[in-house]
Order: C-alpha cells, then sequence, then structure tokens
C-alpha cells in the first residue's frame, strides 16, 4: 500500500522563520501531531550558513547588512548558500523508514535520484552527483542535506529556478581554494538555473513543483495530499523563532576564530566535507584544551553532536585526544554523510601540531 505524505507550500517567508519553521516540523513530527511532509518554501534574498560553519568566514557581513540580505544560520549543515525568491526550496520531514531505506547516504542518494528524476521531466539532463547534489552538465541545478534527530529525518534542497549570480558572488565569501579545485574563475560558473537552461520555455513555480512530486512518485511508492500549514506549527515555529533560531546569538555564535590569535588550526578535507577545528590551550606548559571550535560544512546526525563533542575536548591534554575521541564516538554512533570520527580526529591532530609549535 502507497505511504501518503503530507504536500504543503509555505510560500516566501523570512528566512530565520523558514528554518524556525524546519525545526517546529521535526518537533511536531516527532511528537505524532503532523504526518509525513513535502514543503515547498522560498525566501526573500538571504544568505544561509550551514550549522557548522564560522559566519564571516562564508558571508560577506557588512556587504548583506548594507543591501538588505538576510543572514540566516540553518539547523543542518552543509556549506553557505544564497537564496532568494527565483530558487524553489523543498524539504521532507517523515519517519526513517517512511521511503524504505535505513541509513542517511542510502536515502540522499535515492531523494536526490529522485529530485533528478522530475527535473528530466521539464527537459533538463540533471543528473545525481555524490554526495548531495544534482547537477547539469557538471553544474550544480541543485544542493541537499539533512540529518536523523531521533526516528525523524528531515532533508532538504534547492532547485535554482532563477538568480542573479553577482548578487550572490557579492554576498558569499567562496573559498578561493574551492574555485580552483573545479577549475572555475568564479562561484557563478559552478551553478547554472533552469532559466539558463531553458530561457523563454522555463516553467512556472507550480508546474516546477509538479515535476518534482512526480519524480518521487516515480521512484517511491508514495501519494500526496495537499493542505496547509497548521496553527500549531506556526505556533511552534515563533517559540523557536522568539527564543533561539530568530536571534542574533544562533546566527553569530560560530564567527570568525581564525581571526583570534590565541586559537590554532587544523583544516581537514575529506569526501563528506571538510573540518576545520580551532583550539585555546591553556595550564602550565599549554599542553591543555581551554577552548575548542569545530566548524566546517559537512553533515552530521544530530548537529548536537558537534556541540557534545566540543564539551568532550574542553580541558583534555593533548595527549589524551585521540582516546577522548575514540571514547566519544564509541558511545555515540555517528550518522553522516561521509564523514567519520577519522575525519575529526585528522583535523584535531592538525590543530593540535600547529599549537603545539616547532618541535
Amino acid at each position: 500500500m502507497p505511504g501518503r505524505f503530507r504536500v504543503v507550500d509555505s510560500v516566501v517567508r523570512e528566512g530565520r522563520f523558514n528554518i524556525a519553521l524546519d525545526q517546529a516540523m521535526i518537533e511536531l513530527h516527532q511528537a505524532g501531531r503532523i504526518p509525513d511532509t513535502f514543503r515547498f518554501m522560498r525566501f526573500p534574498p538571504t544568505a544561509l550558513v550551514g550549522r557548522h560553519q564560522a559566519l564571516s568566514q562564508e558571508v560577506d557581513v557588512p556587504y548583506c547588512r548594507a543591501h538588505g540580505v538576510g543572514i540566516v544560520r540553518r539547523i543542518t549543515g552543509g556549506g553557505a548558500i544564497y537564496l532568494d525568491e527565483g530558487q524553489l526550496g523543498w524539504g521532507l520531514v517523515f519517519h526513517r523508514r517512511a521511503l524504505g531505506a535505513a541509513t542517511l547516504p542510502e536515502l540522499a542518494r535515492d531523494i536526490c535520484l529522485a529530485v533528478a528524476a522530475g527535473l528530466r521531466r521539464l527537459g533538463v539532463d540533471a543528473r545525481y552527483r555524490p554526495r548531495n547534489d544534482i547537477e547539469v552538465d557538471g553544474r550544480k541545478i541543485s544542493g541537499t542535506g539533512g540529518f536523523f534527530d531521533g526516528e525523524t529525518l528531515i532533508y532538504q534542497g534547492t532547485v535554482l529556478v532563477d538568480m542573479d549570480p553577482a548578487a550572490m558572488v557579492a554576498a558569499l565569501r567562496v573559498p578561493r581554494a574551492k574555485l580552483e579545485k573545479r577549475q572555475l574563475d568564479s562561484a557563478a560558473q559552478r551553478v547554472v538555473t533552469l532559466r539558463e537552461l531553458l530561457g523563454p520555455t522555463t516553467p512556472a513555480l507550480p508546474a516546477i513543483q509538479q515535476a518534482l512530486l512526480e519524480g518521487f512518485a516515480e521512484r517511491f511508492d508514495v501519494e500526496w495530499g495537499v493542505e496547509s500549514l497548521s496553527a500549531e506549527e506556526e505556533e511552534c515555529a515563533w517559540k523557536h523563532y522568539r527564543e533561539e533560531i530568530g536571534t542574533e546569538a544562533f546566527v553569530t555564535g560560530i564567527d570568525d576564530p581564525a581571526h583570534d590569535a590565541d586559537f590554532a588550526s587544523g583544516t581537514h578535507a575529506c569526501p563528506g566535507g571538510t573540518i576545520t577545528s580551532y583550539l585555546r590551550l591553556e595550564g602550565p606548559g599549554r599542553k591543555r584544551i581551554g577552548q575548542v571550535l569545530i566548524t566546517g560544512d559537512f553533515f552530521v546526525a544530530p548537529p548536537r553532536v558537534v556541540l557534545d563533542l566540543e564539551a568532550a575536548l574542553r580541558g583534555a591534554y593533548l595527549e589524551d585526544v585521540p582516546a577522548v575521541i575514540e571514547q566519544f564516538f564509541g558511545e555515540r554512533p555517528l550518522s553522516a554523510l561521509t564523514v567519520t570520527p577519522a575525519d575529526f580526529q585528522a583535523s584535531l591532530d592538525r590543530a593540535v601540531a600547529a599549537a603545539a609549535g616547532p618541535p
């Protein structure tokens, strides 16, 4: 018997409220208050950073504030993106068994394949590129990501329908190394929109939404029922907005440790993303960790695991760091898109080496 998903369109909403609504839907789904849901969403001009990213390294904050571009932090991992009304956001909140796969990488692959199938219905040759992108001729048209929170999975992405590349480049600080890695002169060359591909025949948003739903129905045995957001969802979202997600403290909580001379850093790049660890040492001989901050565009589930790892490392002696990490992940299984405990260890090892200085 086909599974049933509710479909809601929350239209254009302020960026931080959109993220607060994500948190509300997770909470209410876990409580059995809402069914498995597919949500369409849009944003006004917004620079959106991943849950673990250092804000000022990823976003040109002065530019955004001077030009009315919202600055928002997601509750999911991944890299910084620029959104505006010309892009269509989509997201699923559902039970981990609703679509038949067991692990986050398997679900990410299957969801991306469904989105690619939907986009091909519009006449573009969209293909899944591991770990979590959909591309047309090597250029990204949709990025995705998500995480488990208990038995509930939130998984989201965007479709680049139309966009001003100059606005994206101005709002974001795209690392030169990332561009050179792909032999690109600018971030604008990395992405492509439906408007660029299809020109005047670009479908209207309802047709794009329908194509995506058909792509999911093609890959999964599901049925759709169109509904509106409930008053309970709106109320719960505003609560999360006021108490955390809409606050400056949440958005700027991870800012720019690279410019703090007291921190030593170590960066490790792996298939699942880039992890940078910052350490501030204390005590006699500076052999003990006083502060630690772990940043990057990786996905882990739940996101809280990074905060817990930082807490576990505070006060540890440098020589004990490997044992602390081993014990930490031994007690907390890690669900991630190809990021492993060894990747965190490698980043921290490099930060420890930098903190120790020349032999």
